[in-house]
């Protein structure tokens, strides 16, 4: 198939983010690639949601409306069984996209891909302790899954462009209750149990918003080891202890931003001698301030 071909399904689940909404939607409007269709899936907006989605006047956006009870799984399943294209993109209502981000995804498509994902911009209107000024992704090693357990989630969910088939193999994007905010990494897990097929592309063809709304602020650790679960049986004993050190590295660092120093110290000293260099490096850091802290208070 030509790649000019190939239909982009765009899903966008989505609910009071109508001031977010208008920037998502105008960076697909104006992208170079021009084969996609967009499903808006709205949880019921109260705001102006269903007039900025209707003032696009665009018959390739479609606009649906579903209750999801605080599960945005249930709104990104009706936005995938309601496409029609091969490729399905993601794209949360609050982030946007370079302009050329589609049409350099498709231009690597070939038949031995199956998942495509990059890096994205971080924005902020508050400067962001231990952040990132670029959610910068990795490659990841085959196989895909064992990668992915021990060294974490390394794909933004809005970065993604992944078979269609794929998700409807895996009966698509679970939608339990515990895995709130880590679905998305569960369903990579889910997907890189089936094929190695990942490809990264090291450049930033978007924007990820960070606000007041922002899910990414709560504690992921929790989610994340339930987003892991099922797959407990494909690491050793050693690499379950790294996996270990991920996760309380995960939580040292919320409880740390939240002030709670006794519970950071030790959930960053598991990971201090247990994880990887990396996040030795940045644990230590963490426990040197927190020890600094407590000379001055």
């Amino acid at each position: 198939m030509n790649k000019t071909n190939y239909l982009v399904s765009i899903v966008i689940p989505t609910f009071n983010h109508s001031q977010y909404l208008k920037q998502a939607l105008k960076s697909i409007i104006n992208q170079t690639y021009e084969n996609w269709e967009v499903i808006v899936v709205d949880n019921y907006s109260v705001d102006d949601t269903e007039k900025i989605v209707a003032n696009f006047k665009n018959n390739k956006i479609k606009y649906l409306k579903n209750h999801n009870n605080g599960i945005i799984a249930a709104s990104r399943n009706i936005g995938i069984n309601a496409s029609k294209g091969e490729w399905i993109a993601f794209l949360d209502s609050d982030d946007w996209w370079t302009k050329d981000k589609l049409k350099t995804c498709i231009d690597k498509i070939n038949d031995e891909v199956d998942l495509i994902y990059h890096d994205l911009e971080i924005v902020s209107n508050n400067p962001i302790l231990f952040g990132r000024k670029k959610i910068k992704s990795r490659k990841l090693k085959k196989p895909i899954i064992i990668d992915l357990l021990i060294n974490g989630n390394a794909i933004n969910n809005s970065s993604v462009i992944v078979r269609k088939k794929l998700l409807e193999r895996i009966n698509g994007i679970d939608e339990k209750k515990d895995l709130v905010a880590a679905e998305d990494f569960n369903t990579w897990l889910r997907i890189a149990s089936l094929t190695d097929q990942y490809i990264y592309l090291p450049k930033t063809l978007g924007y990820y918003l960070i606000h007041d709304q922002s899910i990414s602020k709560k504690d992921m650790s929790l989610p994340t080891r339930n987003a892991t679960k099922e797959f407990l049986g494909y690491l050793t004993e050693a690499q379950r202890l790294k996996q270990e050190a991920l996760f309380r590295y995960i939580s040292g660092r919320f409880c740390y931003l939240n002030n709670n120093f006794k519970k950071s110290k030790k959930d960053l000293l598991f990971a201090l001698r247990n994880g990887n260099i990396q996040l030795k490096i940045k644990s230590l850091l963490m426990i040197i301030i927190i020890k600094l802290k407590n000379i001055n208070e």
